[in-house]
């Protein structure tokens, strides 16, 4: 998994079209979107422009919430 991001608003909103159904993604309200690293070609031939942050960290791959267990 890599990190990329987009140049402007409407690149990320056309990955955002694009990816669904193809791919599994996160995407976050910073701007950054975790992919596959094969997904990278692809984004390039349908013309989407970003920019490549490097690889996903294991701070990027972990949930940011661990669910807690409901008292009964």
């Amino acid at each position: 998994m890599v990190i990329i991001r987009f140049p402007h608003k409407k690149a990320k909103k056309r990955a955002l079209g694009f990816l669904p159904g193809r791919v599994s993604f996160k995407s976050w309200a910073s701007g950054e979107m975790m992919v596959p690293e094969h997904v990278l070609p692809l984004l390039a031939i349908e013309g989407i422009p970003f920019k490549f942050d490097g690889r996903a960290t294991y701070q990027h791959l972990t949930p940011l919430r661990c669910p807690r267990h409901s008292v009964v």
